[in-house]
This record gives structure tokens, C-alpha cells and sequence, in this order.
């Protein structure tokens, strides 16, 4: 599986699929291709797909362990560069969509059009320091501190404490964009959340990208797009909206 070095960084990730690039942004917890295992088939067989590990997260590897939202939306558009490729479709889950949307307005020429699963307006803080080293073993999750020492084990290196400190910084600091860097977003957008995610809503974010498509995803929770909850009807959804963007 390739790598490719990105200034302090060794970058992993995983292609599949011709023709246009659509770059897949992973979720706080997960890796490039675990968020998205629902999508590959579906995707690859029109579109080429990236899905790249984030700075701090997966096989990607920095001796630099600190990260957050706005340094990966850097990376991003420096991984772009390396490929020498001009723009791309964006399809973000979760913090990945916070990505998304900093790359949107920052490297407005980068993106060809935003797809945002399971975004918010503003950072939702509450649950996450339950996801803190100390809390974690306080309430004796081993399940979870093993799951989270696997796969980010080249990234950080076996710190999964340092992790899992950066991921719960990150959840309670973003997305945090100004007013001017919302009315930057002028690509094609298409929100999509579940009626029951905690989250974000479709309504906060027309309010801030009031020229975007939505759907509110009737009984979906923060994850639609997974295998087993409304993954038919959202890959079809999203390919659709792809297909209608000029020069696709």
C-alpha cells in the first residue's frame, strides 16, 4: 500500500478506481478506509478514490504528534499537490467534514465540490472527556483502549494516551470557522445528517452555506453512510449529486 511524504510527514493511503479524484476524510476514532468501507465498490467503479490516513492517525507516521482539524486540512491540500492533482471532490464524515470545510474555504481552486456526512456548524463538546486516557480506564474500557492501541499504533507510535488527548482537544475545538471563511465555501455543497444526530443539523448548516443542498436522513443517527444503517440510499444520493457537477 503506498506512502507518500508530505513535509513532516509519511502519509499512508489506499486508491482505488478511474476517472475523476474524489478525496475521502475520515472521522476522529477511525482511518481512511474504515470510515468509508461502504463506499469503495460503489464508488470505484467512477470515480477515483483516495482515502488517506490522517496526521496522527492509522499507518500515517510524523515524530511531531500533535494534530488537529485545521493542520490536516493543510495536509490534505498538500497531498492534492503531491498527486499533481488540480481539484477534487471532497466526501467528509464527522471531523471530516470539518476538514472539508476548511479546505473549502482556504483552497477554494483545490475543491471541486464538498459532500459533509454527519457535520455541525459549531463543536459539540459534550461526552468527549469521556473519551480521555483516565476515563477511559477508570470506567475499565479495555475494549475500546485495545481497539484504539491497534489502529493507530504506527501513528503514534503505541501512545495511545497522547491519542486519545488530541482526538478529544480537536472534538472540543471544532469546526470553528469565522463568518468570512463560511461565505468562502462557494463550491458545490451537499450536507447530509441523520434526524437523530447529536452532532449537527442540515437547518445550522444552510444558515451558514445557505446555497447548499440537504437531506435530513429519516431515522439515520450520525453515520447513514455505514454498512447497515442507510448506506443504499445515501451512496445513491451522493453519486447523483456528483453527476450533476459541471465537468464531472
Amino acid at each position: 500500500m503506498p506512502y507518500i511524504k508530505l513535509n513532516d510527514l509519511n502519509m499512508f493511503y489506499e486508491e482505488f478506481g478511474k476517472g475523476e479524484t474524489v478525496l475521502f476524510l475520515h472521522s476522529h476514532f477511525s482511518r481512511g478506509l474504515l470510515a468509508f468501507s461502504g463506499q469503495i465498490l460503489p464508488f470505484a467503479g467512477h470515480y477515483r478514490c483516495l482515502y488517506p490516513d490522517f496526521r496522527g492517525h492509522g499507518r500515517t507516521m510524523c515524530e511531531n504528534l500533535d494534530w488537529n482539524s485545521r493542520m490536516i486540512a493543510d495536509d490534505m491540500a498538500n497531498f492534492l499537490d503531491a498527486l499533481e492533482i488540480k481539484s477534487a471532490h471532497l466526501i467528509g464524515y464527522s471531523c471530516g467534514a470539518y476538514v472539508g470545510y476548511y479546505m473549502a474555504a482556504k483552497y477554494p481552486e483545490k475543491v471541486k465540490s464538498l459532500i459533509s456526512i454527519g457535520g455541525g456548524a459549531y463543536p459539540r463538546a459534550d461526552g468527549a472527556v469521556d473519551f480521555l486516557p483516565e476515563s477511559l480506564i477508570s470506567r475499565n474500557d479495555t475494549d475500546f483502549i485495545e481497539d484504539m492501541k491497534l489502529r493507530h499504533y504506527e501513528a503514534h507510535k503505541g501512545d495511545w494516551k497522547t491519542y486519545l488527548r488530541k482526538t478529544v482537544s480537536d472534538w472540543q475545538s471544532h469546526p470553528s470557522l469565522t463568518e468570512e471563511e463560511w461565505a468562502g465555501i462557494k463550491c458545490p455543497v451537499f450536507f447530509i445528517n441523520g434526524e437523530n444526530d447529536p452532532f449537527g443539523t442540515c437547518a445550522e448548516l444552510l444558515e451558514k452555506v445557505p446555497a447548499a443542498k440537504a437531506y435530513e436522513v429519516k431515522d439515520g443517527g450520525h453515520h447513514p453512510h455505514f454498512v447497515g444503517e442507510q448506506i443504499d440510499e445515501i451512496n445513491a444520493m451522493m453519486l447523483n449529486f456528483l453527476s450533476t457537477i459541471d465537468g464531472k
